[in-house]
């Protein structure tokens, strides 16, 4: 159990002491992952950078994620005979415009860190389906960094194989067997906003 954001960060950062200093940087997912994100990269001594990306939802039950897009247009698709390629295309045109816009909102239209040879460690608060998580390593992985390394608070323990095989590197502080989600994991896990985000990436420039 994590008292809150703050707290996760914190234990979080000491299993990553080796990356202290290194050649890399550290990726947040928006918005929950970004008071992480921001504690690590302080106590790495590493710049702060965020990563967004979206999963399309199936038209019959939005909820299911059969793709997933990055604000670069790349789209994953799982290549479900069911469903109509030009869905996929509008839902990922509609959502690489929104990411891009959001985008531009978190960093006042600055531009992406540079990934290229880098160590990226890419965190969030937790890890509930993973399919933001999966198109976000996929997309970086397009941006030849030295090497990914996923670290997050909490996630299911089916979570460690499928990211064990995606990242180069896992970590993960608790894998409880009995997981409804992640934020039954946190004391305090009150939804961070927009404002915050700015504020928190502002604040690490």
């Amino acid at each position: 159990m994590f008292t809150d954001r703050i707290d996760a960060a914190q234990q979080l950062s000491k299993k990553l002491a080796a990356y202290r200093g290194c050649h890399g940087l550290v990726m947040a997912v928006p918005r929950g992952g970004v008071p992480i994100g921001a504690v690590v990269a302080r106590e790495l001594q590493l710049p702060l950078d965020i990563v967004l990306a979206k999963k399309i939802g199936h038209p019959m039950n939005k909820e299911y994620a059969i793709a997933s897009v990055t604000p670069d247009g790349l789209v994953y698709n799982r290549q479900l005979s069911d469903v109509d390629p030009a869905y996929l295309r509008e839902e990922g045109n509609r959502i690489i415009a929104e990411l891009q816009r959001r985008y531009a909102l978190y960093t006042g239209g600055a531009a992406s860190a540079a990934v290229e040879g880098r160590i990226v460690l890419l965190v969030d608060d937790g890890i509930a389906t993973g399919s933001t998580l999966i198109a976000a390593i996929r997309g970086l992985r397009l941006r030849k960094p030295a090497k990914i390394v996923l670290a997050v608070p909490v996630a299911p323990p089916a979570a460690a194989a499928l990211f064990r095989d995606l990242a180069d590197e896992y970590i993960c502080l608790l894998e409880p067997a009995a997981f409804g989600g992640v934020g039954e994991f946190y004391e305090d896990f009150g939804e961070v906003s927009d404002e915050e985000v700015k504020a928190i990436l502002h604040a690490a420039t």
